[in-house]
């Protein structure tokens, strides 16, 4: 179809973004091809949507996000492990497994999310789920995968979705399974997590060996991969940077060597303030945390959070993932992320949407592709009743998700009430 998106204010996606009126967005098939005033537009032979002076923007891109998971609050730990091998254990259950990732993937783009990178997940699904969107036999965003991860015996997420690798061999192997899987991204657990840890004061405890970091990210590197790695304690991000990682996912507190290691690497940030929050902040009688969990979950969303400042006070580039499929974390609330960044980390609201579109998909390496409102771009847009430079919460009901130029207007989703509720709290 070609469209003409006419009576919209646009932000375009650049880092100090302002609305621009009066502009008519042509679009052909997946293209915008040409932006320009309404009174020189020729729209003949394109079907016109009236914005009714909505903000249209670019599709927002959540960098971090597993889609196994619903983000529903638990009373207590599961076993992740043996859940995992249930659930893959026969052709009826992985089929209902796969609907329900599938699901999780449409909720993303309802949400206004047009880019999705996985970094964790079951078996081979999401470049399963990834192909079938790209080619159009499914509705969903476009998925840049990693697949299952690479962790180690006793590991963050090992067994679930990711790989338990005892040695160096095991996680080349899996490396060579994950090119025949044709994946876009490698992802390393290479500390605990905030449920990880037994003591307090321990998250992120490291448990892969630096010289299996260093041998898959070199690998990887020969093959054309990009490495993302999980680390939530100063030792795994040095660690990582020090053995090629190209991300780290999460963070901690910095100090002036891991600032440099980060520059030397040319390696950026994906922050995730939305998975340490409610650890961190909930009562203890909501969030079913232990003392231990609590107090740990505040050490990792400090840790997070002086990170993403000290990564924008030395230029290192950042993006904005929300660990999407933790407890209270949903499928459809990567809106939050951007919030929360702007709250706790202290940009501007054109700062935080500018990370979560046009910086996230050139860090990504889309940035021919999306990411922004320009001619030769994908038409990957975003409609808001209200302006988000203004308020980010009006992010949160997106009327109207155009992506590679199909338009859903008026998305649905059914949301949890009780994560809303309580989540509402820290706005």
């Amino acid at each position: 179809m070609k469209y003409a998106f006419i009576n919209g204010k646009i932000l375009d996606g650049d880092k100090d973004m302002t609305v621009k009126d009066g502009l008519c967005i042509l679009v052909d098939g997946e293209k915008i091809t040409d932006i320009l005033p309404l009174s020189e537009a020729n729209v003949e032979g394109y079907k016109i949507f009236d914005l009714k002076g909505g903000y249209i923007m670019p599709g927002l891109i959540n960098m971090h996000v597993h889609l196994a998971g619903n983000g529903k609050p638990q009373k207590k730990q599961r076993d992740n492990e043996k859940l995992v091998k249930t659930i893959m254990s026969s052709a009826l259950t992985r089929a209902v497994a796969y609907k329900i990732v599938y699901g999780f993937a449409k909720d993303e783009l309802m949400s206004g999310v047009t880019t999705i990178r996985t970094v964790g997940g079951l078996g081979n699904f999401d470049t399963r789920l990834r192909d079938e969107i790209a080619c159009g036999k499914k509705v969903g965003p476009r998925i840049l995968a990693a697949n299952q991860g690479i962790s180690v015996p006793g590991g963050h997420m090992a067994g679930s979705v990711a790989i338990a690798a005892h040695n160096d061999k095991e996680a080349l192997d899996h490396l060579a399974e994950c090119e025949k899987e044709k994946v876009d991204i490698i992802k390393l657990m290479i500390t605990g997590g905030v449920l990880d840890a037994k003591e307090k004061g321990v998250p992120g405890e490291l448990k892969m060996p630096a010289v299996m970091v260093k041998s898959v990210c070199d690998k990887a590197h020969e093959a054309g991969y990009t490495v993302a790695a999980h680390v939530e304690s100063p030792a795994g991000v040095k660690v990582a940077l020090e053995n090629g990682v190209d991300s780290v996912e999460h963070g901690a507190k910095p100090n002036e060597e891991i600032i440099n290691l980060f520059k030397k690497n040319n390696a950026f940030l994906c922050t995730t303030i939305s998975p340490a929050l409610p650890y961190a902040l909930f009562d203890r009688s909501v969030s079913n945390a232990s003392e231990v969990e609590q107090f740990n979950g505040n050490v990792v969303f400090e840790g997070i959070i002086d990170c993403a400042k000290a990564a924008i006070e030395n230029d290192i580039p950042i993006v904005l993932g929300n660990d999407v499929g933790c407890p209270w974390i949903t499928q459809y609330d990567f809106w939050r992320e951007l919030y929360y960044f702007h709250k706790y980390v202290g940009v501007t609201n054109a700062f935080a949407l500018y990370t979560a579109t046009k910086r996230s998909a050139e860090l990504a390496g889309l940035g021919n592709v999306t990411g922004s409102i320009e001619k030769g771009k994908c038409a990957d847009m975003i409609v808001t009743e209200n302006n988000p430079l203004e308020d980010l919460c009006a992010l949160r009901n997106v009327k109207t998700v155009i992506a590679r130029g199909k338009i859903y207007d008026n998305p649905k989703i059914k949301k949890n009430k009780r994560v809303s509720e309580e989540l509402d709290k820290f706005l």
